[in-house]
């Protein structure tokens, strides 16, 4: 899928999100990368192969979860 050179890396490698960007949609929240993964702006992803990636955006300061 990748013309680029070097080659981005593929959606299955740990990098994936290094890839050039083909669509870039903030108002809708998502962006195509040229290995074919949907990332979106809370960090989730959604590979090429229908596998989800959980949103891991780190806790900043300010975000810190308590339990009840």
């Amino acid at each position: 899928m990748c013309q680029h050179q070097p080659p981005c890396p593929t959606a299955e490698s740990a990098d994936r999100e290094a890839a050039f960007l083909v669509a870039h949609h903030p108002e809708q929240g998502w962006s195509l990368l040229c290995n074919g993964v949907l990332l979106f702006e809370d960090t989730g992803e959604l590979l090429p192969n229908g596998e989800i990636i959980a949103p891991h955006r780190p806790l900043g300061a300010t975000q810190v979860m308590t339990a009840a």
